[in-house]
């Protein structure tokens, strides 16, 4: 029995002594990984220290404290940690390791780097982190140290893309940032985040991104004195991340690569306030935007970023400006936006709060929705501004080819907005007349266009629908006023197009409808449009316009008031009856009518319906041209100038009235 005891304390001491030397070993064995990662650092000229690291194996607990890493005088970033808690650790292999837990204090870092002409200085400050399910690599690869932010980001950005975790959770995280542009450094703002979470983080992707609270403060450089600004945004989510999407941008090796990576499905926020120290303030209540995708071959951030004035302290030069606008524009280009949706925005002006519903981008259309605005002659409200097929390229393309000063732009130059967008309308507005207390009502003005040749579109559509105030200071709208007539209802429906397979023109229908006055109505055709008169050169496009031909024009006119209104004014003006006034102009009709009829015979049966439909008020006037060979339209026009009687009889004329 005896034996057998001191045999069973013998073990027990073998035991313990083995539990602690393995203990010592697994300790010194994370010892020696950790110190052959800082002094491959120090290796490399930078600087690298830490405190006390310890290993509990049963746990598989791994603490090391007071981490500081100053890469050297080349790189952007220098960190400092006060305690890193790994727990549940694991060596995968030789490169990997995983550990279940990893909780961080004290992390605080410093970038610094360039941005185009400036240096960028941030400090970041985070109290607690926490990370779940980590797997990722033993040694981080060398930082580069061009001292370029790009480079900066393309390097983190690798870096997520070697690692998994559930859960990143990040408190909060608060951000100092300054410029020194070389004469002196300032402060540009500060910035704070709470609530930061990333879930299912899966070598640079993540299905959720999401922040409770951002904040962030900015000065605003202003002559003579600087502005300061500060925002709250809440509720950020970003779903279906992918960083290695943004990573192809930063890629050289990408830089041919035609095709769209998706950043993420969606982003949304909400509420979104700004307030100025001038006493602005916004609101948004609710941001979304969905499946942003870039194209590495022109979204590069770099050549945007080269593109900046060296000397911030001077305006750009014109050069300088295009430059600049032409490198934003190639950024554009490798955008691709599904939609983007703001809602409720409201703005605090001098003259009061402009609130407006929607801010809407969906396949090429830009709409604002809901305006509702204060301006100096009163309050202005739209139920929708539209503009269709924009293209932020072309865009910004065509104002670059505008800054030219001292040099105004050429036609062709002005034309290039029609390649810019496709349309535009308004819908629901009402607008302050002058500084009359009288409204300008829009129901609809919408205009498009299309099948451009060179700059110019050969096909083009204007609808308006509009009720307008008369004008007592206008002289033409005298006789308006004197009549009574407060108000003019609009509808004009304009159409036009070319075809170039028949080079014919059309301009059909023309609808000029005066609610209380008339409604006139127009067709006209022409023949032998050639290609080349769709060009903004005007001598080319005379050229080109000899070989037109007028074909058949078509007019109506449908008295609404109009006959009465020339009746009252010219009895006004004669001091006689409307009755005696309307007989007048009937006898000076015919009278006139006399005079040119022996030209052409066809014009006596239009003075005849003319002064029928004068005669008798609330008529329609119909009168049809046909010409009666080829009649160039060049040609008409020199006629309708200067013999107005041998041009009309190029044409066979028929003519009625009716009720």
């Amino acid at each position: 029995m005896k034996r057998i005891l001191i045999g069973l304390i013998a073990a027990a001491v073998l035991a313990a002594g083995g539990w602690f030397g393995f203990n010592l070993y697994a300790k010194h064995r994370a010892t020696a990984e950790i110190e052959a990662t800082f002094e491959h650092i120090r290796s490399q000229g930078g600087k690298a220290s830490h405190g006390k690291i310890a290993f509990d194996v049963i746990s598989r607990t791994l603490t090391i404290e007071d981490i500081a890493v100053d890469p050297g005088p080349q790189s952007q970033l220098n960190a400092r940690i006060t305690g890193i808690k790994a727990a549940g650790v694991r060596q995968i292999d030789d490169a990997r390791f995983s550990a279940e837990t990893i909780d961080v204090s004290g992390i605080e870092f410093t970038v610094d780097t360039a941005v185009g002409p400036s240096q960028l200085k941030a400090t970041y400050k985070i109290p607690q982190a926490a990370v779940r399910d980590y797997t990722g690599e033993l040694r981080l690869p060398d930082a580069r140290a061009s001292g370029s932010i790009v480079d900066l980001y393309r390097f983190w950005l690798e870096q997520l893309g070697r690692v998994t975790a559930s859960s990143i959770l990040v408190p909060t995280i608060t951000i100092a940032t300054t410029t020194n542009s070389g004469s002196s450094a300032s402060n540009i703002g500060d910035m704070a985040y709470s609530g930061l979470q990333i879930r299912n983080l899966r070598r640079g992707k993540a299905d959720a991104t999401n922040a409770d609270r951002f904040t962030f403060t900015m000065q605003v450089p202003q002559p003579g004195k600087s502005e300061k600004i500060t925002g709250e945004l809440s509720n950020l989510v970003m779903n279906d991340l992918d960083m290695t999407a943004m990573l192809a941008s930063f890629d050289p090796e990408k830089a041919n690569d035609d095709s769209y990576h998706r950043v993420y499905r969606q982003i949304s926020t909400g509420p979104y306030v700004l307030t100025s120290t001038q006493g602005v303030r916004m609101q948004i209540d609710s941001i979304t935007v969905d499946d942003l995708a870039i194209k590495p071959s022109k979204f590069r951030m770099a050549e945007m970023l080269a593109a900046l004035p060296q000397d911030q302290s001077a305006p750009p030069t014109p050069a300088q400006a295009r430059d600049i606008i032409e490198k934003f524009a190639g950024v554009y280009e490798g955008l691709l936006i599904g939609k983007v949706g703001v809602r409720n925005l409201s703005l605090g002006t001098p003259q009061g709060t402009a609130r407006l519903n929607a801010v809407k981008y969906d396949q090429g259309e830009f709409a604002l929705e809901g305006l509702d605005a204060p301006t100096p002659q009163g309050q202005i409200k739209m139920e929708r501004f539209a503009l269709k097929s924009l293209s932020p390229t072309h865009l910004l393309r065509w104002t670059a080819g505008l800054i030219n000063p001292g040099q105004a732009p050429s036609p062709d130059q002005m034309l290039g907005l029609f390649r810019a967008l496709d349309g535009a309308e308004i819908k629901g507005a009402v607008t302050p007349y002058k500084n009359t207390r009288q409204l300008v009502t829009i129901d609809t003005i919408s205009l498009n266009w299309g099948q451009l040749v060179g700059s110019i579109p050969s096909k083009a559509n204007l609808v308006v629908k509009m009720v307008a105030p008369t004008d007592r200071t206008n002289p033409a709208q005298l006789p308006l006023t004197m009549a009574g007539i407060d108000k003019l209802a609009i509808n004009l429906d304009l159409g036009a197009a070319w075809t170039e397979a028949s080079g014919a023109f059309a301009l059909a229908p023309v609808t000029i409808d005066l609610g209380n006055l008339a409604k006139a109505q127009a067709r006209l055709a022409l023949a032998s449009v050639p290609r080349g008169v769709f060009s903004a050169d005007p001598a080319q496009a005379m050229g080109q316009a000899a070989q037109i031909e007028t074909g058949a024009i078509e007019l109506s006119l449908r008295d609404n008031g109009a006959i009465d209104l020339v009746v009252a004014q010219f009895a006004r003006m004669q001091n006689v009856s409307r009755d005696a006034a309307r007989s007048t102009i009937v006898e000076l009709i015919r009278a006139r009518g006399e005079q040119i009829a022996s030209a052409n015979p066809d014009i006596r049966a239009a003075v005849d319906a003319f002064a029928s439909f004068v005669a008798t008020s609330g008529q329609t006037l119909a009168i049809k041209l046909t010409p009666l060979g080829k009649v160039p339209v060049v040609q008409l026009m020199n006629l309708l100038s200067n013999e107005p009687i041998v041009a009309l009889a190029q044409f066979r004329i028929e003519a009625s009235t009716g009720l």
